[in-house]
């Protein structure tokens, strides 16, 4: 993984933001959530802002979610519906490939709705 990130390959988050205000980010991973907190997806939309990220059909890319299910899926949906030659995920997914090997993620400041003393 180091190697691919020090060649510049695309980092691809598909995780929600809860999952991301939980675990963190890699520092140099794109946030682009593919399902919603219902586990629908607009595949179409998705498919826009990826290709604003990965540039050609040959850019290689790796996919990173919590447990490594949805990267899973997300990657034999792009294998079957798409041209993407190049398509990895993080063995492990960012708990067992990222962060237990001692790796950083960067946590995102989150708006608070209001203090808990407010009414």
């Amino acid at each position: 993984m180091q190697e691919k990130i020090a060649q510049g390959v695309v980092i691809i988050d598909v995780r929600r933001q809860n999952e991301v205000d939980k675990y963190g980010i890699m520092p140099i991973a794109h946030k682009l959530t593919f399902f919603d907190n219902k586990d629908n997806y607009n595949a179409k939309k998705w498919l826009r802002s990826l290709s604003s990220l990965v540039k050609t059909k040959d850019t290689p890319f790796i996919l990173v979610c919590v447990h490594a299910n949805r990267t899973k899926i997300i990657g034999r949906f792009l294998d079957a519906k798409t041209d993407y030659r190049h398509i990895f995920e993080l063995g492990g997914s960012i708990n067992n490939g990222w962060i237990s090997k001692g790796l950083s993620t960067a946590k995102a400041l989150t708006k608070l709705k209001k203090p808990w003393w407010q009414f």
